[in-house]
């Protein structure tokens, strides 16, 4: 057998720990909303040019040199409209999420990250721009992740212990960990259930997200076109871990963004796996946090699956 020594073929593999979820929970469901309406790529962030990820219109060419007005539009739609609409779903259910939120883009809006912190839900981060960071110095990504910090502490009054990139460098994970203000990061879709990795002779706590159950999905392709597929794509889901969970619990994360789950045809498939969730007495929603911290304490590192 070959052990590579930058990546992990084998994981759990045929025997994962039970995760001893709270109440004897079959699945921990996890939603999360990207909070990057501000952040994305605009010549009014000193950027060369406009965005073109994550809109309606898949696909374009960025401008160069100069604003993109409809594109912005389509974002500033997720922070004026979408983000209420879908804070309003989660209110009338009760349930909480954990949200990525770009430090810039809560510079812009700081109401909509008091208005999170306020409601109970996770604000975690998701970087201080939402741009590539593939390529980005070292040096100049630890900076960011210090005004990605400081501008989520000063919209919601504490620091994030939860941190996505996206789309990350090289250095993020090392940052992340030398940085010694999170307890969990989320930059991996490699499990159904968290892992500790070695880092810099420490460990650290991976909670992974995902790509397929996420409303990205509505603006690349092969994707979603309406809403009944992806609240089909999420029962599915939903329920194969369900029915995995009377043995073997794991979880599920959903992504969400404001522009994209926000809009009125989108929210209700939304609502409907909301509803359709909540109809299960044995799953539980939780933020990130709540499963991280569950996790050190059920499963610490070392620690025998």
């Amino acid at each position: 057998m070959i052990n590579h020594p930058h990546r992990d073929l084998i994981g759990y593999g045929p025997h994962p720990p039970h995760a001893r979820w709270p109440g004897d929970a079959r699945i921990a469901v996890s939603f999360v909303l990207n909070y990057e309406e501000g952040g994305e790529n605009t010549v009014l962030n000193g950027d060369p040019g406009s965005e073109t990820y994550l809109t309606e219109t898949p696909g374009g060419q960025p401008v160069v040199g100069a604003r993109d007005l409809s594109t912005e539009s389509v974002y500033e739609y997720g922070s004026r409209a979408g983000f209420w609409r879908i804070m309003r779903l989660f209110a009338a259910r009760r349930l909480h999420f954990t949200s990525w939120a770009v430090g810039r883009a809560l510079e812009f809006n700081p109401p909509a990250g008091r208005a999170m912190a306020d409601a109970g839900h996770e604000v975690a981060s998701h970087g201080y721009r939402w741009i590539n960071y593939r390529d980005m110095s070292e040096a100049d990504e630890r900076d960011d992740m210090h005004r990605a910090v400081a501008a989520i502490e000063q919209a919601t009054g504490h620091k994030p212990v939860g941190w996505y990139t996206g789309r990350l460098g090289a250095n993020t994970l090392k940052l992340i960990v030398e940085n010694g203000g999170f307890l969990y990061s989320s930059d991996s879709y490699a499990d159904d259930l968290p892992y500790w990795v070695h880092v810099e002779g420490g460990a650290h706590l991976i909670v992974p997200y995902t790509l397929d159950v996420n409303d990205m999905k509505f603006a690349v392709a092969p994707g979603f076109t309406a809403g009944e597929g992806w609240f089909q794509y999420m029962k599915d889901a939903f329920d194969v871990l369900y029915a995995e969970g009377e043995t073997s619990p794991k979880m599920m994360s959903i992504g969400l963004h404001c522009r994209m789950a926000g809009r009125p045809g989108r929210a209700a498939a939304l609502a409907r796996f909301m509803d359709y969730v909540q109809g299960h007495d044995r799953a539980w929603v939780a933020t990130r946090e709540q499963i991280a911290r569950h996790w050190i304490a059920t499963h610490p590192v070392g620690a025998a699956t």
